[in-house]
């Protein structure tokens, strides 16, 4: 992020109607106010002031007095000095009041930038000579602009907006897979019978499934499939599968259930169509 500084050269230069706008050096400033860096003020100062409109109603204000080491107070505009130009400069910040009704507050976080646009005008398209007819006959430049969505960074911002202790909670569309097929004893031959059967059933309907056939505890698999945000788990173990039933999980609810190996297609489509 850039700097307030930046942000207040970036609008001092629109404010101008300059191309550049730089911040003086220590020099500079001795020479045109007469005080060290850090004690300016618009008292008796003898150059184009321009002044955020915030200044405007600054009453009773602290200013550097234009010699070093030295302050003046109840400064006033328009008593102590006057400013003919206004523009808006500052950065807003927590705190500041409504601009319209004074009374609310302004307050802020930070986030991320998922995407931007901006507006470029013609000076790339002069730059190329990149022209168009116009209804009247005559040649133009184009108005271009620009604008970018950030693949990262959107999947960025849905693990901010869905995430809890345990990892991701992400969106079926960000989401490495539909569905996670666990079973949780791959040398049990009747649980991966059942746990195959229902990855082939699934994927054959088009839905994005994997099944976690490595040889390790059910605690891994189950803790895995929560960490990277898969929408529906289903667990096959010892315990589910001598009832016929596997364990039936939603990742963004926490809602867990068994149900019946024959009807894990039903419920899958209930939760989860075959088109989004």
């Amino acid at each position: 992020m850039r700097g307030d500084h930046e942000l207040i050269l970036t609008n001092l230069r629109k404010a101008r109607g300059a191309e550049i706008v730089e911040l003086a050096e220590a020099a500079t400033i001795i020479e045109v106010t007469g005080g060290d860096m850090g004690f300016s003020g618009p008292v008796g100062l003898k150059v184009r002031i321009i002044a955020d409109k915030a200044v405007e109603k600054m009453w009773n204000s602290v200013t550097g007095a234009n010699k070093a080491d030295y302050h003046l107070i109840n400064v006033n505009p328009g008593i102590d000095y006057n400013i003919k130009e206004f523009a808006d400069i500052r950065v807003a910040s927590d705190g500041d009041n409504c601009p319209k009704c004074g009374n609310g507050a302004l307050t802020s976080t930070r986030g991320i930038e998922v995407g931007h646009v901006f507006m470029l005008g013609t000076k790339y398209s002069e730059a190329m000579n990149a022209t168009f007819v116009d209804s009247d006959g005559k040649e133009k430049p184009f108005i271009m602009g620009c604008y970018g969505i950030g693949i990262g960074r959107t999947v960025a911002a849905a693990i901010e907006q869905g995430h809890d202790e345990n990892g991701m909670i992400l969106p079926r569309s960000l989401a490495p897979f539909e569905i996670s097929v666990l079973p949780l004893k791959i040398k049990d031959a009747k649980i991966m019978e059942a746990a195959e059967k229902i990855y082939k059933e699934l994927s054959d309907l088009g839905y994005e499934v994997v099944i976690d056939d490595r040889d390790v505890g059910p605690g891994f698999k189950l803790k895995d499939a929560e960490l990277i945000g898969i929408p529906v788990h289903i667990a096959i173990g010892p315990r589910t599968i001598g009832d016929g039933e596997a364990e039936f999980k939603l990742r963004n609810t926490g809602e867990s259930r068994n149900i019946k190996l024959e009807e894990i297609i039903k419920v899958i489509r209930e939760v989860l169509p075959t088109s989004i």
